[in-house]
């Protein structure tokens, strides 16, 4: 008779408690009618319908087109609510560096949501490093100046910088998985799922911040989960907040401004 080696003991122990732990979890017969397929189908509540865009790009029937390349109508300043300042030509918008203009912000609020962005380094592009089109996406503006949570915009083409502040990073926080940039003067594409933070009535965490980004069609950040408010200097926070702005944001350094454009969102539960 053959005996099992002490080097395979472990493993058939492992697949004993393995087998014995499926038995386990079968259903016991206790004499109770046997299940139909019909007791666990729902037919409510019916999803609503959806028509898709002509493209995938393109904003469905139940978006809110936050800027379809003829006017800033859904956009303020977010340092002072004024009308916002960037320029507005060929279906684009560019930031404005000029001094005092600064970031700006959507009038509307939201919480849970889609949102489609579309972002374009300009070909004359100038500087390295952070100072080379860097700009922000806000998933949620929380005050002025860079108050909130930060998706990177940044020309990382060819142009190295710390890794967690590169395009496609939640800034300072997630590193992107994988780079896909393409090279400036072709427009870009973030397509986001964001899930807010909820808080309890004293400011406590109660659910933390997810976002999922898929970055010209590849993911580059999987229902990551924020440590707080994305910060330049420290480590994050979070803050108490119930809904909030979309913030696009004018980086201070020299290079030449970027455009967005067709920019939509869906609002999720």
């Amino acid at each position: 008779m053959r005996t099992l080696s002490s080097a395979l003991l472990p493993f058939v122990t492992l697949v004993g408690l393995t087998t014995s732990s499926l038995t386990a979890q079968q259903p016991v017969a206790s004499g109770a009618p046997a299940m139909k397929h019909q007791d666990t189908e729902v037919y409510e509540p019916v999803p609503p319908v959806v028509t898709p865009g002509a493209t995938d790009s393109a904003p469905p029937s139940d978006a809110i087109v936050l800027f379809d390349g003829t006017n800033l109508d859904h956009w303020v300043s977010a340092k002072d609510k004024a009308p916002a300042q960037w320029t507005v030509a060929d279906g684009a918008m560019t930031v404005s560096k000029a001094p005092g203009v600064g970031n700006i912000e959507t009038k509307e609020t939201f919480k849970n949501y889609q949102l489609h962005v579309e972002w374009k380094i300009p070909t004359n592009i100038t500087g390295s490093d952070q100072a080379r089109g860097n700009s922000g996406v806000f998933l949620a503006s929380t005050g002025p100046g860079d108050a909130g949570y930060e998706l990177q915009v940044l020309d990382n083409y060819n142009n190295k910088t710390y890794v967690n502040g590169q395009a496609g990073s939640i800034y300072k926080q997630a590193i992107p998985l994988a780079n896909p940039n393409r090279k400036p003067g072709e427009w870009q594409t973030y397509d986001i799922v964001w899930t807010a933070p909820t808080f309890n009535e004293d400011g406590s965490v109660k659910t933390p911040a997810f976002a999922t980004v898929l970055f010209n069609g590849i993911i580059v950040e999987n229902h990551f989960q924020l440590l707080g408010e994305t910060l330049y200097v420290g480590h994050p926070f979070y803050k108490k907040y119930d809904t909030a702005p979309i913030k696009l944001q004018a980086h201070g350094d020299k290079s030449e401004p970027i455009s967005f454009r067709n920019i939509w969102i869906r609002r999720l539960q």
